[in-house]
């Protein structure tokens, strides 16, 4: 079932739409982005994310991609299509295929989990910031761009670590850690090449 939490002890900071079949993780965000000040509208399915979506018109969709029914792409197509609502992506997968589809919907941010409400809030920030106008289609851009906050970059890498060679995110850290210092550079830019190859290849696919 879905809920419509006004969780707002907020400043109004703004209004987002948080999907997510995993009602403990639906409400670790809702919680969490409440205390950061945004009101939180949140649904443990496609067809009632939809409904809220029509009925609230959030400024910002947070989707979890692979869902029992409609999937988190299924709803994106929907929110860019019809109502003209940016979104983010959160996701356990960083394959080249899932990828290519978030490049392809034009998400505004992709986040890799896992992730805790201290690296989705940052994230949020700037998707707000960066968000389209309400008039106009959400353009296709990156996944990551060269703005994109150290958090987000560095937990997209962690992810398609984890995901390549089937590691425990603190494996996947050290692995990071240790592919940078063998090429003397910081994490922060190992981590940016991890996810601009991986693109590369989507692209390429």
């Amino acid at each position: 079932m879905d809920s419509v939490n006004k969780d707002v002890g907020a400043s109004g900071k703004g209004r987002i739409l948080v999907v997510d079949d995993d009602r403990l993780v639906l409400a670790t965000l809702t919680h969490g982005l409440a205390q950061a000040g945004y009101e939180v509208l949140d649904a443990d399915n496609g067809d009632d994310a939809i409904l809220i979506a029509r009925q609230h018109r959030p400024d910002l969709a947070l989707l979890d991609i692979r869902m029992e029914g409609m999937t988190g792409f299924d709803v994106a197509g929907y929110l860019r299509d019809y109502l003209q609502l940016p979104f983010m992506f959160l996701s356990a997968f960083a394959d080249e295929a899932t990828i290519a589809k978030v490049k392809e919907l034009g998400a505004l941010a992709y986040l890799v989990k896992p992730l805790d409400i201290h690296q989705i809030v940052p994230a949020v920030e700037a998707a707000f910031a960066n968000r389209p106008a309400r008039t106009v289609a959400a353009p296709h851009v990156p996944v990551a761009e060269p703005g994109a906050s150290l958090e987000v970059v560095e937990a997209m890498a962690l992810g398609v670590l984890m995901h390549r060679y089937s590691l425990t995110r603190a494996q996947a850290l050290s692995r990071l850690e240790r592919m940078a210092a063998e090429q003397s550079i910081e994490t922060s830019e190992q981590a940016r090449r991890i996810v601009e190859a991986v693109e590369q290849l989507a692209l390429g696919s």
